[in-house]
């Protein structure tokens, strides 16, 4: 008798089918094996953004101050231009409410003072003009008289010279009576006349001699006193110069007194457009660091932060020095953001769901910090933007993607504890000239 309950536990008749899984499942291995596979570094980094202007800005006092009203809390959004808060002035040498109107006085002033040296200078110069004209009108007179005492002694020397010709004839015929006298052929009478023409000639020539020296000295005189109106003109003529001169001096000390007042001015006015702390760009104010009224700010106090609400982002990741060969300029990154989903293939990213492609733009020579060297990732064009909600300083995960191989040969490289392949980028010249 057949015991029912044996056949149907043991089941020792039924056909099995373990040989034909067992050869399915070998063959199937066999063929995952030769799948490609793509390699892949995991780094890790957070969000950025490329440009400084997009960066979070610190509001800085530009000057120090007492915190007199707030427009603004945590967390508002202000437009550039906005005044977030207004300062008033705390040191005493900028307390006076009218320092601009009044240093704009002390300009006016001394533009009256320029102004008034100006004038003097010009009164200086028709002077110094009037004493040339008299110099040379006064010098003009003396050389006319030089030259009419030329003229005059040049007629005083033929007078000369006709009183000496006239006295040699005289004392010719002087001679010639005296001796006819002596020998009697003469009256006494007709010798004293004689004698008498001979010394009218005597006095004659004597006169001439002494208007001649007379004339001469008269000449040196004058020059002298053209030598004396030359020097006492000079003289006044270098005074004259001398107080133009001081005066234009006084022009050019006004002029630079004017220009540091004219600064000084501005200065006070571009100070008082400091009083009004103003956002620097479009965003949001956080980490606001003062509270209430009246407190004080120094210079260059941290006041708060804006975060501009449009931003080019970006990613910077970081690789390890043994890594650093493997990655290059225009490589393909896949990027997974912290607290945004994703289902990752490692082996096979295309098929992976919630990774956001980007592309190696640089790669930093010089070592972190954190002993890491930073690479920056942009998104990649015509592929799927990157989620608009990320924020800068957002962690991201990012899966470098290397070369194709089979799986047989990735796992013979990990057994054997092998880098993966160096990976060269087909397309950086194109991701080169694109950027």
């Amino acid at each position: 008798m057949k015991v029912q309950s044996f056949e149907k536990i043991y089941q020792i008749h039924k056909k099995s089918n373990v040989k034909m899984w067992f050869f399915i499942i070998l063959a199937s291995a066999v063929v995952v094996l030769f799948l490609p596979w793509t390699q892949n570094i995991h780094v890790q980094g957070n969000v950025t953004t490329l440009y400084q202007e997009q960066r979070p800005q610190q509001l800085n006092s530009p000057i120090p101050g007492r915190i007199i009203n707030w427009n603004v809390k945590n967390g508002d959004f202000v437009k550039k231009g906005d005044t977030l808060l207004e300062l008033s002035e705390v040191k005493e040498e900028y307390l006076d409410p009218l320092l601009v109107e009044r240093t704009q006085q002390q300009v006016e002033a001394k533009k009256g003072v320029r102004d008034y040296y100006e004038a003097k200078v010009g009164t200086v110069k028709s002077q110094y003009e009037a004493l040339n004209n008299g110099r040379d009108l006064k010098l003009n007179q003396v050389k006319i008289k030089i030259s009419q005492l030329n003229n005059k002694l040049a007629g005083e020397e033929a007078e000369l010279a006709a009183a000496t010709n006239e006295l040699q004839l005289s004392e010719d015929q002087y001679n010639r009576q005296k001796k006819m006298y002596d020998e009697g052929l003469v009256s006494l009478t007709q010798f004293q006349q004689r004698s008498m023409a001979y010394q009218n000639a005597v006095a004659k020539k004597t006169s001439a001699e002494n208007k001649v020296s007379q004339t001469r000295q008269e000449i040196v005189t004058t020059g002298i006193e053209q030598n004396a109106v030359i020097q006492d003109y000079n003289e006044k003529i270098g005074k004259i110069e001398g107080e133009r001169f001081q005066n234009m001096g006084q022009i050019e000390g006004s002029e630079g007194e004017i220009a540091k007042l004219q600064n000084m001015v501005a200065n006070y006015r571009t100070r008082q457009g400091f009083y009004f702390i103003i956002a620097s760009q479009d965003g949001q104010v956080v980490q606001i660091n003062k509270a209430g009224i009246g407190e004080i700010l120094k210079d260059g106090e941290n006041i708060a932060t804006i975060v501009p609400d449009k931003v080019d982002y970006a990613v910077e990741i970081y690789i390890k020095p043994v890594d650093l060969p493997l990655v290059k300029t225009g490589q393909r990154v896949m990027c997974i953001f912290d607290g945004f989903p994703a289902i990752v293939f490692s082996g096979w990213p295309n098929s992976s769901y919630g990774t956001f492609a980007g592309n190696v733009i640089a790669v930093e020579n010089n070592i972190s910090t954190n002993g890491l060297f930073k690479a920056l990732v942009v998104p990649t064009k015509n592929e799927k933007k990157w989620p608009p909600k990320i924020k800068i300083g957002t962690g991201v995960s990012g899966i470098a993607i290397l070369n194709d191989v089979p799986v047989w040969y990735e796992l013979w490289r990990n057994i054997n504890g092998f880098p993966p392949d160096y990976y060269e980028v087909k397309n950086a010249k194109t991701t080169e000239n694109a950027k």
